[in-house]
């Protein structure tokens, strides 16, 4: 049953997925609001094939308080990556730069507003990554980063990559942690497993610590679910 809940869902999403890309191009062309329009509506799908075709639940447990803020989020999972756009109003999302030159699908990612980063280039990633941060803040939308650079499996965790340190030294903004389980019933590969994602949104943490603090702080609240598991 799982596999044929996980092929049925492909079928559906995918597909819908290119849909949504395409109405991505006469929305952007309209304005902003309509193109989030189409991005938020493309998440809300996403959740809904996840609800009703492959039988996961989605459980948050807090809220992301509004305004600019850092939100440091725990990956698993490619579902998180879809559903941050429900938990977070309006995000930028730090992703993997190979994401923002697919065809198509990049140009709409770019034009709603993501930072797209080439973990090769270093420093010079490092540097985009802030002014891109910057330019977020002043237009009043928080940041969205999974500080341990990829998907991680169940039960790992990892330090956190040094761009989310510099990141927040850049920025400025308090961070909001968020650990998930999403690897538990959303694994690599096509089948995944009826079940619960917790989503657990941490207490914010102010700005302006040290290097040292602000990771520890950060690692352990990520990965509160690793830890009482």
């Amino acid at each position: 049953m799982a596999l044929l809940r996980s092929i049925l869902f492909a079928l559906l999403f995918y597909p819908g997925t290119l849909l949504y890309v395409l109405a991505g191009f006469p929305a952007a062309a309209i304005g902003t609001g309509p193109l989030r329009a189409v991005v938020h509506g493309w998440s809300d799908f996403h959740h809904l094939l996840a609800r009703w075709v492959l039988g996961i639940r989605f459980v948050v447990e807090g809220q992301i308080p509004p305004g600019p803020v850092l939100v440091a989020v725990k990956h698993q999972a490619m579902a998180e990556t879809v559903e941050v756009l429900r938990l977070v109003k309006t995000p930028v999302v730090v992703m993997k730069r190979e994401l923002t030159v697919i065809p198509l699908f990049g140009w709409v990612t770019r034009s709603y507003g993501v930072i797209g980063v080439d973990r090769e280039a270093g420093a010079s990633a490092l540097r985009e990554m802030m002014a891109r941060g910057k330019q977020a803040i002043a237009e009043g939308r928080p940041v969205v980063i999974f500080p341990e650079g990829t998907r991680v499996p169940v039960g790992e965790t990892p330090p956190l990559q040094p761009g989310f340190a510099g990141l927040y030294r850049a920025l400025g903004l308090p961070v909001v942690p968020v650990a998930l389980d999403s690897g538990r019933v959303w694994p690599k590969g096509l089948v995944k497993r009826s079940g619960v994602i917790r989503v657990v949104v941490g207490e914010t943490i102010p700005a302006g610590l040290k290097r040292q603090e602000i990771e520890t702080r950060v690692h352990a609240a990520i990965n509160v679910l690793e830890t009482s598991s």
